[in-house]
Formats: C-alpha cells, sequence, structure tokens
C-alpha cells in the first residue's frame, strides 16, 4: 500500500531530494509505493508515459532499446541505490528506451498507483517543483561530466570515431557515414563520382582475392590523394569493389573534369605483371557522376540513380564516364 514500509533512508539520501523540507520528504514517503518485480518483469515500456520514477532498494534493471530487426541495445544497467527515469518524469515525457528486472527486484515508486502528477501538484507544488528543479540540476550535471571525459579523451574520442566509419580493408570511408554525417554536411551544388573497375572478376579469379584487394588498396590511395590535393572532400567505398568521392561547393564543369583525370589515373595504374600463362591485367574504369541539386533535388535519389547508372554501363562493358541526371532518364 502507499506509504507503507518505506525504507526512509534510501528516501533520504537521493541526490534529487536534496535540499528537501522533513514536511516535503514526509510527503514523498506517504505518497510513495513498493513495487516488486521478477527477473524478466518489465518495469516500464518505450513510449509510455513517464507517470512514476523508481529507487532501486534490491536486486538489478537493465534498460535497453529495441531495433527493427528485433535485436536489442543495452544501455545502462541500475543496482541498488540507483534512481532509474526521474528525469523523464520531470519533463513529463515519455520514456524512449525499456527497462525490465535483470533479477528479482525491488522498488520505491513515486508517485504510487493512483496518483498523477496533477494531484500531486494541487497538494504540494513546492515540493514537485523542488524534484523538477534538483532533475534539470543532475542532468546538466552529467552533461558537464560527460562534456568533460571527452575533451580530455578527445583523441582517443576521434580514434573511435574514425575506426566506426573507416573501411579496414582499404581505408576509405564506409558508406554509413553518408547517412550519418556527410548529408547534414552538403552544401550545394554537391557532386558524387562513383567509380567500379572494370573486369575485376578476371583479376579476382585468375590471381586470387590477395590480388583483388591489392588493386583496391591501390584505387583507394588514388581517391584520396585527389581529396587531399582538393582540400576536402570524402573519399569512400560504398560496396564490394564500387568506390567513389563526394565534393561539396563542386559545379557540373568541375565534377565532369574530376571524372576525366580520374579516369586517366585508373588507366595509368601499372597493370598486374604477367605470371606463368596469365597475361597482363591492365586497369580501367566504369565511372558515373552527378551533381545535387542540378541533376536531381533529393539527395537519396540521386544517389540511388547514379549507383544504378553506375552498374548499368559496367555491365555494358564498362570503360566510360557517365553524367547521371534524373532529367535524362525521363
Amino acid at each position: 500500500m502507499i506509504g507503507l514500509n518505506i525504507d526512509l533512508p534510501f528516501i533520504v539520501k537521493q541526490e534529487l531530494f536534496h535540499g528537501l523540507s522533513q514536511d516535503d520528504i514526509d510527503f514523498i514517503v506517504s505518497h510513495s509505493e513498493i513495487v516488486s518485480l521478477q527477473k524478466n518483469g518489465l518495469l516500464f515500456s518505450s513510449g509510455e508515459k513517464a507517470s512514476h520514477f523508481y529507487i532501486l532498494t534490491g536486486g538489478e534493471i537493465r534498460v535497453f532499446k529495441k531495433n527493427n530487426d528485433g535485436s536489442e541495445d543495452e544501455m545502462a544497467r541500475f543496482t541498488c541505490g540507483d534512481t532509474i527515469g526521474d528525469f523523464d518524469f520531470a519533463r513529463g515525457a515519455e520514456y524512449d528506451a525499456y527497462a525490465e528486472a535483470a533479477e528479482d527486484s525491488q522498488l520505491i515508486m513515486f508517485p504510487g498507483r493512483g496518483l498523477t502528477r496533477d494531484c500531486l501538484a494541487q497538494e504540494k507544488t513546492g515540493t514537485l517543483c523542488s524534484i523538477q528543479l534538483n532533475a534539470i540540476k543532475m542532468m546538466t550535471e552529467r552533461i558537464k561530466s560527460s562534456r568533460k571525459l571527452i575533451l580530455e579523451n578527445m583523441s582517443w574520442v576521434q580514434e573511435l570515431h574514425r575506426r566506426a566509419y573507416e573501411d579496414s580493408g582499404t581505408g576509405l570511408w564506409k558508406q554509413s557515414l553518408i547517412t550519418d554525417e556527410i548529408i547534414g554536411s552538403l552544401k550545394k551544388p554537391a557532386s558524387i563520382i562513383m567509380l567500379k573497375p572494370d573486369r575485376f572478376k578476371i583479376l579476382v579469379d585468375s590471381r586470387g582475392h590477395s590480388a583483388g584487394d591489392e588493386a583496391m588498396i591501390r584505387i583507394a590511395i588514388i581517391l584520396k590523394n585527389i581529396t587531399r590535393n582538393m582540400g576536402h572532400g570524402w573519399a569512400l567505398r560504398f560496396k564490394s569493389n564500387e568506390v567513389g568521392i563526394i565534393y561539396n561547393d563542386c559545379d557540373e564543369i568541375r565534377a565532369r573534369q574530376i571524372a576525366a583525370e580520374l579516369a586517366e589515373i585508373i588507366i595509368d595504374m601499372d597493370p598486374v605483371p604477367a605470371r606463368d600463362d596469365i597475361p597482363e591485367f591492365y586497369f580501367s574504369a566504369t565511372i558515373s557522376w552527378a551533381v545535387w541539386p542540378i541533376d536531381d533535388p533529393e539527395w537519396d535519389s540521386l544517389f540511388q540513380g547514379n549507383y544504378a547508372c553506375l552498374l548499368d554501363n559496367w555491365k555494358d562493358g564498362g570503360n566510360r564516364i557517365i553524367h547521371y541526371s534524373k532529367a535524362a532518364k525521363l
């Protein structure tokens, strides 16, 4: 029942209730309730209104998010003495994750069942405001601590960020960087130049996967050198052997020049030497380029259209440069 058997020390020592009067504490105790949760029992769900917060007095609670594929990403684990859902409650928000008992657990729930924030505000407006203010202060301190930790470990954070988006085989950026960061940094006009090596299967079938890996590393170096010489841009690996460059402030004239220069550099690559009865392998590439928003105002549509254009021309024999435009397809 509400207010019965509440462990007062657990209430008093909570940072959330710091500075509250004894009268405020008594009010919180009398409007709290003990909740028991068996292992795997759900405490709250994502999207549920945060009408309560909890103080864990025994056991363990895990908080996680569910992915579209059914997998879970665990965000945190709470142990005895921790407060759960306090900031969401203070904001009157919805929980953005799930919380369940990792083992049999016991919690103090405030307010108890049947009580609402509006009821509390009518009874003790000052108490509820003090709790909300303390929650904001706590969150501010957590943010400050996080920023301090990031600043103190900036080189490590940057290295972690680089590894998360870097293709281990070539050192190029992964395609996921486009969605996560590049799209938000695009400046009109922005060009995308895609490249796919011709006859690559012949190289791999005759020389082995190591020869293909070595060729991709050489091509990656070319792309990185081009972006380095330009002073900006992203050199990326899109899929298995489809690579390319994205540039900001790059109009149609410059994009066409870069595509032509890239094609020449690929053709001038040192061939893979002959071996036994296997002849030399000479490089060429199919290149497709487009400019946003001129060739398509929707970036995703531009990307997919340019990629499809690349594959179609590669299948037709390759060794060519194509300017993709959505209007030309209509």
